[in-house]
């Protein structure tokens, strides 16, 4: 098992820090809590630390990373900031919004799988504040889990997944976001949405007085959006499509439930037992516990999971895009 240091998640301790920082210098693998889900990091100005990333999770080689940093003013060495996008980091950042960019020379190309743009982003998280400001680099992170599975919201799952591919964890608890940040495609004349995370459109729409497109933007651009992720390792069916009562049926007892509502709200009593239903107040929590529930389901005894399909506004368009690819089959 990989070395664990439990973090003080709103006073980090100086020496845990100082650990993680080192090891990121030496062009190590550590991971680290952000307010959306756990990132898997390493020296994102060194090639080969960048590579190991990719092997310790499985990832496709084609699948650009996001670069951390703990101020807006750092991204500068690392892309090229327009206007809107200095805009956007004075509104958004710290927070749950990466922006892609024109890239700068120097920025490996395993960080942006060979391609003109770089994703930049400022998490609010204290302990990966604290700990890109030491390291005193820009850090490549996606999430700290294996290629596919349920993004890590908690350094358990970390752990099960990545084991000792990974150098060190800083267990800061849970993530208080729990899906992964927004991605927008700034380098054309409009804002493009590359994939829905953790600061909703409207937000942003309301926040800038501009439109976010919804489609237009290549999704090539965007880390984790080009293959299936966050598939739970039993089938993961959404709850009112096509065939799925029937599919559903056939495991009467050995289904599992994520949703608000109740699972007789679209199934017959006693096909979600009391103890595989997982159920959320609102769609942020929703959001929040996802991941966690999908681990949690495919280690109770679940033979298939149905999981409710959340509204398409707010954080909902998040969930819809997690739901629908972690269905994928």
């Amino acid at each position: 098992m990989p070395r664990i240091l439990k973090v003080d998640p709103w006073n980090p301790e100086e020496e845990f820090i100082e650990e993680g920082a080192a090891l990121l210098r030496a062009g190590r693998l550590v991971a680290f809590p952000t307010e959306t889900v756990y990132g898997l990091g390493a020296n994102g100005l060194d090639g080969r630390a960048v590579g190991r990333i990719f092997s310790a999770k499985g990832r496709p080689g084609d699948n650009p990373l996001i670069l951390h940093f703990s101020a807006p003013e750092e991204a500068e060495g690392a892309a090229i900031l327009t206007e809107r996008a200095r805009c956007l980091m004075d509104l958004f950042w710290p927070g749950p919004l990466t922006l892609v960019l024109p890239v700068r020379e120097g920025i490996p190309p395993e960080v942006t799988a060979g391609l003109s743009t770089v994703a930049v982003r400022m998490p609010s998280h204290p302990v990966a504040l604290a700990l890109l400001a030491r390291t005193g680099l820009p850090v490549a992170a996606p999430s700290a889990n294996s290629s596919g599975r349920p993004s890590p919201t908690d350094a358990a799952s970390v752990a099960s997944d990545l084991g000792d591919r990974v150098d060190l964890i800083l267990d800061g608890g849970s993530s208080s976001v729990g899906v992964e940040s927004t991605v927008l495609d700034l380098t054309g004349p409009d804002m493009i949405l590359l994939r829905p995370g953790g600061c909703p459109v409207e937000e942003i729409e309301a926040r800038t007085g501009e439109r976010v497109l919804l489609a237009g933007g290549s999704t090539n651009r965007s880390p984790g959006t080009r293959y299936r992720h966050y598939a739970p390792l039993v089938p993961l069916l959404i709850a009112g499509d096509e065939g799925v009562r029937e599919r559903v049926s056939a495991h009467r007892g050995r289904v599992g439930w994520i949703g608000m509502a109740s699972p007789e709200t679209f199934f017959a009593p006693g096909i979600v037992p009391d103890e595989y239903a997982i159920r959320f107040s609102n769609p942020e929590n929703y959001a929040r516990g996802l991941f966690s529930a999908l681990r949690t389901l495919e280690a109770s005894g679940a033979r298939l999971i149905a999981a409710e399909w959340p509204e398409e506004k707010g954080i909902g368009r998040a969930l819809r895009d997690r739901l629908y690819r972690a269905s994928r089959e």
